[in-house]
């Protein structure tokens, strides 16, 4: 409790100097006479409040959980061990400590890649397999959440426990998390993942202990801790719940978007109308479609609403039938179709021996003004043809989501939207293995970031229904992180603007500004190091920034996939060392910054000794360039690492894993 009130306290005071120095920016500080630089650093120092801000909102509530209760009794439990092209030894050693684990349950192997070895080596373990069925065939896939969906409809246990193909479990990881769900709310245990193949100084940043600590913690406060897509054990009930709120929610849109189709060609239709029985006629249908989306919108169900709206669209339909049905004949005989016209347009293929739809008198037919009842018949079979089967999926139901190319996030924040809880379980229950070469580990970032801003474009969190405040901003925070490339690029790019041309961001720096950059700054990262508990976030603060041109290009990729349809791929993160020639050319961005704040930190000290820049000015700049120095050095060590070598202090897990 004393911890945590003095975390409560530290918040505030931080609030307190950001909002002022902030504001002190906005209103006292930019240069407008450089706007084109001092408008993009106030602007992304704005943001660093805001995301300091949600950190601090973050922690206030943060919840150090007690032992769970012992496992509800007789509870079945699947363990899904998810693997595409990993090397099969690999999957075995987790295959292996699985079917170990000490509560009884099924282990199954989902091999998205079915691979023949795969199967044999599974089964020659007692461990179950299961690939895509026929019903996946040139469909989509959705990646993990395809093959965790397409495992579902083949299993039965209550619960299930979600294991990446490396992620090798603890026996006791049951025992130790299914207490939790004897509270009937609780629909997501999640556990840390812990990498056993990184040395002490983590070249990489791959453990993450602030997020799998102390932010999980703030998150589950909220209750808003997320599903990791891994380590992680689900309620089999919530997620089918989920899935069928999904089909409901999927069959709605399109009923909706088929009845307001329908609504513009029945508005061309009555422009068209000069007989008054027929625009008549055409107001009523457009009156039932206009009831229909009110009730939908109202929460009716779809079934009920489109059955009543088909009945009143035949009742006014058939009393045009007869009238209409001579306006239809007239259509057909003014086509010059060069014969005797039939019922319809049509020819016959000597080949084939097959009666076809002349496409050429269709296209006429279709440019010409459409009748009544012609709209009315387009209407009813836009409705009708709306697919509630969803023939374009494999599974009508999908209960993990499958929104964006990481599964986990969006399908915790619809859980929570449904009113369910989730748990943080801070205790290591599983080990795997981390990249071990920095392209490995940027094209897992990558797809890391990518998943979360297509959530955060096609379900953005501070709209989402059911879902309270808290949860609203928690989830909302981690989107919001990586949009700091942009940030970085400012930050990267002021010094090197002063030092070289001595413009200024800032109209002087005076006591004014010290009295509040200092104290902020001072501040934000005492919140940092109370808010860690002793665990090492430098490595953390390090890749924020200097993987600034990978969280660019999540932002552009993912907008441009929400957008205008562009894919994204999917790429499973390699599980051995892949080979590093070349790995420069990825993180070029970053040491041609490192090339440019060098000679601008020698331009700059030139500038000053020659009078044309203020001291000060250069000092504090240099002082500036030096921290974007030390954290791009990561960069540097990234590339020179050379892969995991075990020592002596080798732990039994690490050797497990």
């Amino acid at each position: 409790m004393g911890r945590q009130l003095l975390l409560r306290v530290i918040v505030v005071v931080t609030a307190i100097l950001g909002v002022n120095y902030v504001t002190w920016r906005w209103l006292e500080s930019v240069n407008w006479s450089a706007w084109w630089i001092a408008i993009p650093l106030v602007i992304a120092e704005t943001y660093s409040l805001i995301d300091v801000l949600l950190f601090g909102t973050t922690m206030w509530k943060a919840k150090t959980r007690p032992a769970p209760p012992p496992p509800p009794p007789g509870a079945t439990v699947d363990v899904f061990i998810t693997t595409y092209n990993e090397p099969v030894e690999l999957v075995t050693r987790t295959v292996e400590a699985a079917l170990a684990i000490h509560h009884p349950h099924h282990t199954w192997v989902l091999d998205d890649g079915s691979r023949p070895e795969m199967r044999a080596a599974a089964e020659a373990l007692g461990a179950g397999y299961i690939e895509r069925t026929i019903d996946w065939a040139d469909r989509p896939r959705h990646a993990k959440a395809g093959n965790l969906n397409n495992a579902l409809f083949q299993t039965e246990g209550e619960f299930f426990l979600v294991l990446d193909a490396d992620q090798v479990p603890e026996p006791e990881i049951l025992d130790n998390t299914l207490g939790y769900f004897v509270d009937p709310e609780v629909a997501l245990v999640q556990t840390p993942q812990y990498f056993t193949n990184v040395s002490k100084a983590d070249p990489l940043g791959s453990q993450a202990p602030l997020f799998y600590g102390p932010i999980q913690q703030g998150k589950d406060g909220w209750n808003a801790a997320f599903f990791c897509g891994s380590n992680a054990v689900l309620r089999r009930d919530a997620l089918m719940q989920l899935g069928l709120v999904g089909y409901v929610r999927e069959t709605e849109r399109a009923v909706r978007e088929a009845l307001t189709t329908g609504r513009s060609l029945l508005h061309r239709a009555s422009k068209q109308a000069e007989d008054p029985r027929e625009a008549m006629a055409l107001r009523q249908v457009r009156k039932a479609v206009d009831d229909a989306l009110e009730r939908i919108a109202a929460g009716e169900p779809v079934a009920a609403v489109t059955y009543d709206f088909q009945r009143r669209l035949d009742e006014v339909s058939a009393g045009m039938v007869h009238a209409d049905l001579a306006a239809i004949r007239a259509d057909l005989a003014a086509l010059d179709l060069g014969g005797e016209v039939g019922p319809l347009p049509i020819a016959t293929d000597q080949e084939l021996g097959a009666t076809l739809v002349d496409e050429t008198a269709l296209a006429r037919l279709a440019t010409r003004e459409l009748s009544p009842l012609h709209a009315m018949a387009e209407v009813q079979a836009l409705v009708g043809a709306v697919d509630v089967g969803r023939s374009e999926e494999a599974l009508p139901v999908n209960p993990v989501a499958t929104v964006s190319v990481t599964e986990d996030m969006a399908t915790a924040m619809r859980l929570h939207a449904l009113g369910w809880r989730t748990v943080y379980h801070h205790e290591r229950l599983a080990y795997g293995l981390a990249p071990e070469d920095m392209a490995t580990m940027m094209t897992q970032r990558l797809r890391w970031a990518q998943g979360t801003l297509q959530v955060m474009l096609k379900e953005n969190p501070l709209v989402q229904k059911g879902l309270s405040l808290g949860q609203r901003l928690m989830y909302f925070s981690t989107m919001w992180s990586y949009l700091s490339g942009f940030a970085a690029v400012v930050y990267l790019a002021a010094p090197v603007i002063f030092l070289c041309f001595g413009v200024l961001p800032v109209t002087a720096w005076t006591v004014d500004f010290f009295i509040r950059f200092i104290p902020f700054f001072l501040a934000s990262q005492v919140l940092f190091l109370v808010a860690a508990q002793g665990v090492q976030t430098w490595r953390g603060q390090q890749y924020s920034l200097a993987l600034f041109p990978v969280w660019i290009k999540a932002v552009t990729t993912a907008a441009a996939n929400v957008w205008w349809g562009r894919p994204l791929g999917f790429a499973v993160t390699p599980k051995v060392r892949q080979d590093g020639t070349g790995a420069w050319r990825l993180v070029l961005p970053q040491l041609t910054a490192m090339v440019v704040l060098v000679v601008a930190a020698v331009v700059g000290i030139v500038r000053a000794s020659l009078g044309y820049s203020l001291w000060v000015g250069t000092v504090v700049n240099l002082a500036w360039v030096a921290y974007d120095l030390l954290v791009l050095s990561v960069i540097v060590q990234g590339l020179r690492y050379r892969g995991y070598i075990e020592s002596e202090e080798t732990t039994t897990h690490e050797s497990r894993a």
